[in-house]
């Protein structure tokens, strides 16, 4: 987290979460539309079912990291950015949790007693 002297570290553009996470598919699908591909001929290419990929697509289903390789090799789109953008979504989703955010709030307060 960036802090400066007299601003608060949450109006500071590079320590803010945006409003909703950013699912890889919504890249992925932005660049297939932009190459006028279709999602049929894409996943045949792939060699991966149509509905898994427009599963990931529409954001229904986790990028994995061999999809991720196929997408790199099909699309040349980098597979270590891809996964980074599912990783930030996955814990982006997580932090919204609040049963888990309670459930971590209690584990916390039995480790500082320890």
């Amino acid at each position: 987290m960036i802090t400066l002297k007299g601003i608060d570290p949450r109006m500071i553009a590079n320590n803010l979460t945006p409003y909703e996470p950013t699912h890889p598919g919504e890249l992925l699908k932005e660049e297939i539309a932009y190459r006028k591909l279709s999602q049929s001929s894409l996943a045949k290419q792939m060699g991966v079912p149509y509905t898994a990929l427009n599963d990931i697509l529409n954001e229904r289903r986790p990028l994995t990291a061999n999809t991720a390789m196929l997408f790199e090799a099909a699309l040349g789109i980098n597979a270590d950015l891809l996964m980074r953008m599912q990783l930030k979504y996955n814990m982006q989703i997580v932090r919204q949790d609040k049963t888990l955010a309670n459930r971590l709030a209690e584990i916390r307060k039995v480790a500082a007693a320890l």
